[in-house]
């Protein structure tokens, strides 16, 4: 774990249960505020997982879970959303009957005072402008997600959780969706977001951390990794050191 001298947001040894599957396995991290940072893994590593327990959606075994010094584990989700923590699901779970406008209605219940409003995310997503009594069913993938990043935004959060962004998107609406990142870190936001698109993930994260079967198997800036340390982290394999020249006898 970075060690940081005040994170806004830590994780200690975490672990969280399906039934009797464990699902985490003693995840430890720190993020520091105006971070991005990327938890990486193939289908199944725990990932959404414990986004899910940072969340307050899903209890955690063991393990505490710390926002900006305060323990936070048994808090429920509503209250973290008041102190700061605003989720982004797989899937987006939007209200498909509702239009665009009142899903993001949705995401000013309790929300913290800041820089975001409505009137905020039309100027982020200026198509939502025209569209905003539209119902959310007839909606792309892409402007689902969209309307799902504006509803968690509105929240004002300080910690912002991306769960699988690029899940089912074609390339462009990824792109065009990963572009908001900077505009949102100069916001104030801090970016804790899940991948499995590997590149994506260490093209717009400060650190990466990845899990396999909920435990944690690399750590660190993705300048520092090399693509071999990183294939072997993500698939189990044993990591290939280069190939040394054997020494010529004299």
């Amino acid at each position: 774990m970075t060690n940081l001298a005040q994170p806004l947001l830590e994780v200690q040894a975490l672990t969280v249960h399906h039934g009797q599957l464990c699902a985490v396995s003693g995840v430890s991290f720190a993020l520091a505020p105006g971070e991005t940072f990327a938890i990486i893994g193939a289908n199944g590593a725990g990932k959404s997982t414990l986004l899910r327990t940072i969340a307050g959606l899903h209890p955690a075994t063991s393990g505490r879970i710390f926002l900006d010094g305060k323990d936070v584990t048994a808090v429920r989700t509503v209250d973290r959303l008041s102190q700061g923590l605003a989720l982004v699901p797989e899937g987006r779970r939007l209200f498909p009957s509702l239009t665009v406008e009142e899903n993001l209605k949705v995401g000013t219940h309790r929300a913290r005072t800041g820089p975001f409003d409505i009137d905020r995310i039309y100027q982020l997503f200026p198509w939502m402008v025209t569209r905003r009594r539209q119902r959310a069913a007839r909606l792309s993938g892409g402007e689902q997600q969209a309307v799902a990043i504006g509803r968690a935004l509105v929240a004002n959060p300080r910690i912002l959780l991306l769960d699988e962004l690029s899940l089912g998107l074609a390339p462009v609406v990824v792109q065009r969706i990963y572009g908001l990142l900077p505009e949102l870190l100069a916001g104030g936001v801090t970016i804790l977001l899940v991948e499995q698109d590997v590149t994506q993930a260490m093209r717009v994260a400060a650190r990466v951390h990845c899990l396999l079967e909920g435990r944690t198997t690399l750590e660190g800036n993705p300048a520092d990794l090399t693509r071999a340390q990183i294939e072997a982290a993500y698939f189990g394999l044993e990591a290939q050191e280069p190939p040394t020249e054997e020494a010529v006898p004299s």
